[in-house]
């Protein structure tokens, strides 16, 4: 078990405040009655171009405002973008188009923006604490440690500013700034566990073990009743290669909690290390027994125990122990039996894992990726009904999942269902967005329940959309080709799209047939008798079509008692059929 080192981070949200920009407001004067203007004269009369701009400012702003409240951002940045040709040193304008930049991660363009800002307005710490915010996520710590040490001349009692100071400069590896900077928050605030487990991280990493030890004990000290600082010391003596004193801590832990479920991984963490991997899972099973620990700590720690076994020395056994052991747990909890269900499929238990991730449907029945799950264990069992009735009730629950109603109709054309396969067919189409390879496979789907009920010109018709739409679709290819063959037109057609089907696939007995059958039919025998002869190489199942095929490919080489032997091989096969009985029979090959 890998040791996990805490780290602490802190999140700050940063109100930004709405800032209007006012311009030089001109007093009314007061006219006498006989001085006032003319008519004519207002009508004629412009404001002065200062003002003028300034109106066209503020009306700009504004505007920006409420395009970046609606959320249309780039309409904002348009707007914003026009008030600063208007006036180019508007720290608000500046800041505004700095927030919609940083929303769209383009870091670069809101820190340019935010330093001239701050230039021009120094005394707006909201200017400051996005730009240092900004900075931390580019990973310029320094630069936002800055920030905040400027902050902190103006408001020194900020305790805020002074922890992001510090961490911060922990983050820029100014080890002994930032425990400086600590220490002074510690003088505010006193002992504090965040605190002096970032000072403890920050005196290893300076070498300096007993100080960090010593952060330590000063926790234990002020509540020498909290389990979990026994267990940073336990941790920090694991780290430095003391088995002995880690021990003894681990076991303090229990002596105050012994009802702690956290300190059984604690402990399988330290066998591990110390070479005792049974003690290890001993303990790991109590920790996964424990009332005590979360589910969620439970689950992170199984994948991570079975994401690398080489290193945490898990076993399968162990593995499906541990999984048994959550069940037990945590009977009602559905992600416990998702995870046995991935570690079933792992072990190839298809029926297993499925009849799992259908009791945690019953649990958390809106879960789409739980439902699509089975749905695709049910196509890989070919389980034609099972993968009817369950994507008809994932329909149900998700009508506007293309994928359902393609899993659905592919249920429909195995159960000769092709009525309800068109059917489905084009309520699917209904929910396919900017989606041109499912598109296509729909249209497969479509065109093989189409020809199936002898609608050919039809059924050929979607073929040739299908394949436009998704040129990468060798079922469709491979299908269309053969029906082409059976049909005896456009050979040709039909030997380029399953020429690129078995260029693809060269080794798939099933292509191999359509390609040796479409040869057949264009009377190339002895081209079609070596991949014939190349695709019953490949078949491991001994496909009676194909040695029936190969003894009618024999006949037109006449080779007739070849022929007839593999005509016979065929029927042995389970192949019975009127037409390969009269073959046998006539000893002739006959067109189907």
């Amino acid at each position: 078990m890998r040791k996990t080192t805490i780290k602490w981070f802190v999140l700050f949200l940063f109100t930004g405040l709405l800032f209007a920009c006012s311009g030089t407001k001109k007093a009314v004067k007061t006219e006498k009655a006989d001085d006032a203007p003319s008519e004519a004269q207002v009508k004629t009369e412009k404001p002065p171009i200062e003002e003028q701009k300034q109106m066209e400012f503020d009306y700009l702003f504004v505007d920006a405002i409420k395009e970046k409240s609606l959320g249309n951002r780039q309409k904002a940045i348009q707007l914003l973008s026009g008030c600063l040709e208007i006036d180019p040193n508007s720290s608000a304008a500046m800041y505004e188009l700095a927030t919609l930049h940083a929303d769209n991660n383009d870091f670069t363009s809101a820190s340019l923006l935010l330093e001239k800002a701050i230039q021009l307005n120094p005394e707006n710490k909201w200017y400051s604490l996005l730009l240092a915010q900004i900075y931390q996520q580019t990973r310029r710590f320094n630069d936002a440690a800055i920030i905040y040490d400027k902050l902190l001349q103006k408001e020194p009692d900020n305790l805020e500013f002074l922890y992001m100071k510090a961490a911060l400069l922990a983050g820029s590896e100014k080890n002994t700034e930032a425990i400086v900077a600590y220490n002074k928050l510690e003088e505010k605030l006193g002992v504090n566990e965040q605190i002096s487990v970032a000072k403890q991280q920050l005196y290893v990493k300076n070498g300096e073990v007993e100080k960090a030890f010593g952060e330590i004990e000063k926790l234990i000290e002020s509540n020498p009743e909290e389990p979990k600082y026994y267990g940073l010391m336990a941790d920090l003596f694991q780290s430095q290669g003391d088995s002995v004193n880690a021990l003894k801590y681990y076991k303090k832990i229990k002596e105050i909690d012994p009802e702690n479920g956290f300190v059984h991984f604690s402990l399988a963490n330290y066998y591990l290390q110390n070479g005792q991997p049974e003690k290890s899972f001993e303990e790991t099973k109590k920790g996964f027994r424990s009332n005590e620990v979360d589910l969620q700590t439970k689950l992170q720690l199984y994948l991570m125990l079975t994401a690398n076994p080489a290193q945490s020395g898990i076993k399968p056994e162990q593995e499906k122990e541990l999984v048994d052991i959550l069940q037990e747990a945590h009977p009602n909890e559905y992600l416990v039996y998702t995870v046995k269900a991935e570690s079933l499929l792992k072990s190839g238990k298809l029926k297993e894992a499925r009849s799992e991730l259908l009791e945690a449907t019953k649990m958390e029945k809106n879960d789409y990726a739980l439902w699509e799950r089975v749905l695709f264990i049910d196509n890989d069992l070919q389980d034609w009904q099972g993968l009817y009735s369950h994507s008809n009730q994932a329909m149900e629950l998700f009508p506007n999942q293309p994928q359902v109603y393609f899993l659905n109709a592919v249920a429909c054309i195995q159960l000769e269902k092709y009525d309800e396969t068109a059917s489905i067919v084009d309520e699917g189409l209904m929910y396919v967005v900017d989606n041109k390879r499912l598109e296509g496979q729909f249209l497969m789907l479509k065109g093989e329940a189409l020809y199936k009920t002898g609608k050919m010109k039809e059924a050929f018709g979607l073929f040739d959309k299908s394949v436009d739409l998704d040129p990468e679709n060798y079922i469709a290819l491979n299908n269309y080709a053969y029906y082409l063959s059976l049909t005896g037109d456009s050979l040709d057609k039909a030997e380029r799209m399953s020429g690129k089907v078995i260029e693809r696939f060269p080794e798939n007995s099933t292509y191999l047939d359509t390609y040796a059958w479409v040869l057949f039919k264009k009377g190339e025998y002895k081209l079609a008798k070596f991949y014939m002869e190349s695709a019953i190489k490949n078949d491991k199942d001994q496909t009676a079509t194909l040695l029936e095929h190969y003894g009618d490919i024999l006949f037109k080489l006449e080779q007739t008692d070849e022929a007839v032997k593999y005509w016979e091989k065929a029927k042995n096969m389970g192949d019975v059929s009127e037409l390969l009985d009269k073959k046998i029979r006539e000893r002739k090959y006959f067109e189907e």
